[in-house]
């Protein structure tokens, strides 16, 4: 691992022997801007590839935008090439047709010949590994303020063809109180959830909502694609069982999240094709997986992905999660989503979906009116239950009336 300027790393990436180069960077979070610009600067034409890309990413003539988890910097991007795919299997794609040429980190400054990944482990080990096979350049952006973590996050300092010092803030979650809506369903959330399950949570207001709910419960285990503050509320109460590691792919949240994680032997940072392993969430148990939607149909169908007829995020982990939960011993997969949409003023349930199911055959849909069993119950009764519990009042008749015209409900 060499230490360069911005100038000799710039000259190095204009020197790169490929007319349009794919560009693996850290997402979510832990995007490392001062090298993303660097780049940018250096090259006319990219394809950058990211997960759950930020506000700042490069947007201009010659960036293709290409993602498996649309983030809210490339949403409306004209130049966004959305590639559906499952986030455990993202990284076979940098095995073919999606090989990176360029992957650009994050990292914690060296000890002992090795690097952290910090907050951000995801699909980055899959490209490194793929870019140093084929020749390609793996640079690093060294920050002080990344935290050290351990697991898949370590990486041999040779792995890292440059490096460029830099000392920055890591983005921080805004912290923000629970709504009284996401309280409200947090709570029926979370008394489905027993003592000694094993948790995975999605992104948003209800997931967090849902770990306050859970304080009090004993023996929790995390297993989680992700983790934000809510789960330092579990730690602080005692709720996680001592002797199990917490086990996740990438984190976002506060200051006090990111002290907590530093150097913390509990935290186990795993690469996405471990966390997101469908065989291993299995293993996991009372595995219990929740997550968000935008939608629910009366199919019990989730839409996570699509708002407005176009892309909004993609799969993500909620397959993978969702799958595996329900294949482990006494596992459940849980969606979770207000009754109403306050700003469209339409009800989130829907006769049928306006877009791609993200998942499906969950064990419980629920939302601030109640909760629907759907796994292992007739496709009249899981329409009934999804209708007359987890509906707004003021969509049922409609509700009805539709089902009965799919043939889902009789007279």
């Amino acid at each position: 691992m060499l230490t360069v300027s911005e100038q000799q790393l710039a000259r190095r990436l204009k020197a790169l022997d490929v007319s349009d180069p794919r560009v693996v960077v850290a997402g979510n979070h832990a995007t490392p801007f001062p090298v993303l610009q660097v780049l940018d600067d250096a090259l006319p034409a990219y394809r950058l590839f990211t997960i759950n890309a930020q506000p700042g990413v490069p947007q201009r003539a010659g960036v293709v935008h290409e993602s498996p988890f649309v983030g809210p910097g490339v949403r409306r991007s004209a130049a966004l090439s959305y590639v559906p795919a499952r986030l455990s299997l993202v990284p076979r794609l940098f095995e073919g047709a999606y090989a990176p040429d360029v992957v650009l980190l994050h990292v914690a400054p060296p000890r002992g010949g090795k690097v952290s990944l910090g907050v951000e482990v995801n699909i980055l080990p899959a490209a490194v590994e793929q870019a140093r096979r084929r020749g390609g350049l793996v640079v690093a952006q060294v920050n002080p303020a990344m935290p050290w973590t351990y697991g898949d996050a370590e990486l041999d300092v040779d792995l890292v063809d440059l490096c460029l010092d830099v000392d920055v803030p890591l983005a921080e979650a805004p912290v923000r109180p629970p709504s009284p809506l996401s309280e409200q369903i947090a709570q029926r959330v979370a008394a489905l959830v027993p003592d000694g399950a094993t948790l995975q949570l999605g992104i948003g207001g209800v997931p967090d909502a849902t770990l306050a709910a859970l304080a009090g419960r004993r023996g929790l285990r995390v297993w989680s694609e992700m983790v934000s503050d809510g789960l330092l509320g579990l730690v602080t109460g005692g709720a996680l069982d001592p002797e199990q590691d917490v086990v996740c792919s990438f984190m976002f949240g506060s200051a006090e999240l990111y002290a907590w994680a530093d150097r913390n032997p509990r935290l186990q940072m795993r690469r996405t094709e471990v966390t997101n392993d469908p065989g291993l969430i299995a293993q996991r148990p009372l595995m219990t997986s929740i997550n968000s939607a935008l939608q629910v149909d009366l199919f019990a169908q989730a839409n996570a992905s699509w708002a407005g007829g176009r892309i909004y995020s993609g799969f993500g982990g909620q397959t993978d999660f969702v799958v595996g939960a329900l294949h482990a011993p006494g596992g459940q997969a849980v969606v979770a989503l207000p009754s109403w949409h306050p700003k469209a003023e339409v009800s989130t349930v829907v006769a049928q979906l306006n877009g791609p199911a993200t998942s499906f055959q969950h064990s419980w849909v629920v939302s601030e009116q109640g909760e629907a069993a759907v796994q292992s119950r007739p496709q009249s009764e899981q329409t009934a239950q999804i209708i007359g519990r987890v509906a707004h009042p003021d969509a049922r008749a409609g509700l009805t009336e539709a089902a009965r015209t799919l043939g889902l409900l009789r007279d």
